[in-house]
């Protein structure tokens, strides 16, 4: 990847790439997750903390090989009587649907079930060698004969076996072999030797996809976009320009809910059947109600609230703040740590002053109140329901219900100045000139 960042931190449709293969495993509701950490241990252990909160993290300090990695988590799963799904940080794509195949075969009576699907470029994949009795070994490329480099069905890495068995397996994987590494690969022929059953579930190719260079980033991004707009477009939302609406990893969008072109989805949004996200829009860390409407060029920030029939217009940007059903703020606005009450409806240029240099305050604006023009809301204030502002006013004070308040300066008109004032400025300008 060509940076300092470790590899499985780097994201995919907004998540770190570890956080998709979790996500995975996590369709299965699985009794523990365990992270074998490695390069940039640290920092991934932070990661994993704000995404999977109760998965265990394990380092494996020296890297000796996939077995190596694995058998780091024999100490937390020690007593587990169940079994054990091995997935991979750098590859995001695999399926819940697949993993449940992969469990199912397991309880049909194989001891080992590998993930493998067909190549159309075997290149450097393990193959995986079968027989009259299903799985018999898996080779790794560099090992391989030339008779084991014509077979196209491959290694995915996704293993599933029983909890004793693995640790059983893994615990006589040697490293005899061209990297002097100890291949997880290897378990499938000492099962066999065993007189284990093995088996080979399939996927897509792409499904197994590895993320290893900063190219194969890009395309993933380009697959899991276009595979994340054809499921919205198949479960009822509308978008006027697919290719230019880009999604995250955790984007929840209703049944008739129209987004427009050139939308970009960051983390955590849920958009309800019925709202409206037009042009150029950003959204993160927000909900948007059924029946609003969002942009266009509008942002919402991690924390923004956005009532059923309520409306963010264009160049509005909304943070951790609530607007209630049929709330609007339409034009040139920045609504900050707030509260907009049912119906009420918020000028252009109006500024919530959350922020004193030190700590955020909040705004709360009442039912039905009318913030003129231009206000600007000095928080913490509380403008009361009906209540108004007149375009231009500085709000520094508590408005109490039904009243209106006017904060600016008295308007004084000279009369003949303004032609005085520009002959004067003509004159200075010519003499400038000379």
């Amino acid at each position: 990847m060509n940076s300092d960042l470790p590899k499985v931190l780097h994201k995919l449709a907004g998540a770190p790439l570890l956080a998709h293969a979790v996500r995975a495993g996590q369709f299965l509701d699985p009794e523990k997750v365990v992270v074998v950490t490695g390069h940039g241990a640290a920092a991934v252990e932070r990661e994993v903390e704000t995404f999977a909160p109760d998965a265990i993290c394990v380092r494996q300090t020296e890297q000796n090989g996939t077995a190596h990695a694995v058998d780091q988590a024999r100490a937390v799963l020690d007593g587990f009587d169940g079994d054990v799904i091995i997935l991979y940080g750098d590859t995001p794509f695999i399926t819940g649907d697949t993993l449940e195949r992969m469990i199912a075969a397991r309880s049909t009576g194989a001891s080992v079930v590998v993930l493998g699907f067909e190549a159309q470029d075997p290149g450097r994949y393990g193959r995986l060698v079968t027989g009259a009795d299903g799985l018999d070994r898996i080779v790794e490329a560099k090992d391989s004969s030339p008779e084991e480099l014509s077979i196209t069905l491959c290694n995915s890495g996704v293993i599933a076996a029983n909890r004793a068995t693995l640790f059983d397996l893994i615990a006589r994987v040697n490293n005899n072999n061209a990297s002097g590494e100890y291949y997880l690969t290897d378990i499938v022929g000492l099962a066999r030797q065993d007189g284990l059953q093995c088996e080979v579930v399939t996927c897509p190719e792409a499904e197994t996809l590895g993320i290893n260079t900063r190219q194969e980033l890009a395309q993933a991004e380009t697959l899991y976009q276009t595979q994340a707009r054809t499921a919205a477009l198949e479960d009822g939302v509308s978008l006027s320009d697919p290719a230019s609406t880009y999604f995250a990893y955790d984007t929840v969008i209703g049944r008739d809910a129209i987004i427009g072109p050139n939308v970009v989805f960051g983390l955590d949004v849920t958009v309800e059947s019925g709202a409206e996200i037009r042009a150029f829009s950003h959204l993160e860390g927000c909900h948007v109600a059924q029946g609003a409407i969002v942009g266009p060029f509008a942002r919402l920030r991690p924390g923004a609230e956005i009532g059923e029939s309520a409306r963010v217009g264009n160049f509005v940007e909304v943070k951790n703040a609530t607007l209630d059903e049929g709330a609007k703020v339409n034009h040139l606005s920045y609504i900050g740590d707030a509260h907009v009450g049912a119906a009420a409806n918020v000028g252009a240029g109006t500024i919530t002053c959350n922020y004193d240099g030190v700590m955020k305050h909040r705004t709360e604006i009442g039912a039905n109140a009318f913030i003129g023009s231009d206000t600007l809301l000095v928080a913490p204030v509380h403008v009361g329901a009906e209540a108004m502002t007149a375009s231009g006013t500085v709000v520094t004070e508590d408005i109490p219900d039904g009243a209106l308040a006017i904060g600016r300066a008295r308007q004084e008109n000279k009369a003949g100045f303004a032609r005085k004032l520009m002959q004067m400025l003509k004159a200075k300008k010519l003499r400038k000139m000379q």
